[in-house]
């Protein structure tokens, strides 16, 4: 096999979004081969499976603490051993995980082209989101190519001062990556109800003639009071409004966990009998609910992205965002975390319906789903020749 474009991927976002590059770089006949960094393990490899990839190369973190010194040291080691053993030709990063960087990194220390997918984002606080900020921003300086989603983030790279041949504007592939689910669950009997967890039994029935709120909070700066505010506004929602059903798809790390059940337990069994909590759900049980929501709240920048290919109104967790195309769409509100922020936000939608409807009607600034197929092309005519030549 030819020396192929590596795919190091190993968090959920970074898959889902990195799928349909590799069906297209695969479509353009470059070799390709999948690192699996092992950020993320459980939610991986569900998804691997449901976009069909197989992964050549696969590091078993041994996590002993959450530390992010503690992460990216054996992160930048095992993908620097992986590379030299994959010989890869050019290595493609996503994003802004400490996957992601550690991958940019070990790719520099052997002198490998690095092609950054959905670069130049930019909230321009480096503690905000933390470390994501930073991580994007360094990978920036040893990127090759940069594919960029938006306008904006092409503005951002000129003004940092990457080269303008360097730069490509494609669109963003979560919206390819949106399509493929969505034609999945099309394409499904049941339309995919009988992907739900038992945990999501009966979601079907609550939400009939419900307003569905699709809640998810992860961030490392939320952890604690941030999370608990979301957890307070959630629970007041359902307390003062039935009309309201929740799905909160809890992440996995106790800090959150715990917080949220800590939270909820107050709440009344009318209420508490339309909250539906649930693990992470994997991708297209996920588009399920998504395309049945009312409103979505999240701290998550790829939700962000996904309830725009779907429609819904978001409510972005956060006090800023590197997604500010979002915002100036129309289709999203910057709430923060303050739970009396988060209610009035939201029961003013329910009060201004001619809003709501506003929010579901804006046009994606997103692309239009060509952005894998565009990569595919920029990557295709550089790397065939260096086979031609070795």
């Amino acid at each position: 096999m030819p020396n192929p474009i590596v795919m190091c991927m190993g968090t959920r976002p970074e898959i889902i979004k990195m799928a349909p590059v590799y069906r297209a770089l695969r479509e353009a006949s470059l070799p390709v081969a999948l690192l699996h960094t092992g950020q993320h393990e459980e939610m991986a490899w569900p998804l691997y499976a449901f976009f069909g990839m197989r992964p050549e190369r696969a590091i078993a973190l041994e996590r002993k603490s959450d530390a992010l010194a503690h992460l990216n040291a054996q992160l930048l080691s095992e993908i620097h051993t992986a590379f030299e053993s994959l010989k890869p030709s050019a290595v493609l990063v996503h994003g802004d995980t400490s996957s992601a960087l550690a991958a940019a990194q070990a790719a520099f220390f052997l002198k490998l082209p690095v092609g950054h997918v959905e670069a130049g984002l930019r909230s321009h606080d480096a503690f905000d989101p933390f470390p994501e900020e930073m991580n994007r921003t360094l990978i920036g300086r040893l990127a090759r190519w940069h594919f960029a989603p938006t306008p904006v983030a092409v503005e951002n790279l000129s003004r940092e001062g990457v080269a303008a041949d360097r730069i490509h504007l494609v669109g963003n592939s979560i919206v390819d990556a949106t399509a493929l689910a969505v034609d999945h669950l099309a394409g499904l009997p049941d339309g995919g109800l009988g992907l739900l967890p038992a945990s999501l039994a009966g979601l079907d029935q609550a939400i009939t003639g419900r307003r569905l709120l699709l809640v998810t909070a992860h961030r490392r700066e939320n952890w604690g009071d941030g999370i608990a505010s979301i957890a307070k506004a959630v629970a007041r929602l359902l307390e003062e409004d039935p009309g309201f059903v929740a799905v909160w798809p809890v992440h996995a790390n106790p800090r959150v966990r715990d917080t949220v059940a800590r939270v909820m337990q107050s709440l009344s069994a009318a209420a508490r009998a339309r909250l539906f909590v649930c693990e992470p759900l994997n991708y297209a049980p996920l588009m399920w609910v998504m395309q049945r929501s009312w409103v979505i709240l999240t701290d998550s920048g790829g939700i962000q992205e996904e309830a725009l290919s779907q429609r819904v109104p978001v409510m972005v967790l956060r006090d800023t965002t590197e997604r500010p195309e979002v915002l100036e769409a129309g289709a999203g509100l910057l709430v923060g975390t303050d739970s009396d922020k988060i209610c009035a936000a939201v029961t003013a939608l329910v009060e201004q319906p001619a809003m709501h409807q506003r929010m579901r009607s804006t046009r994606n600034p997103f692309g239009d789903g060509t952005t894998s197929r565009q990569i595919a092309g920029i990557l295709a005519p550089t790397l065939h020749q260096t086979r031609l030549a070795a």
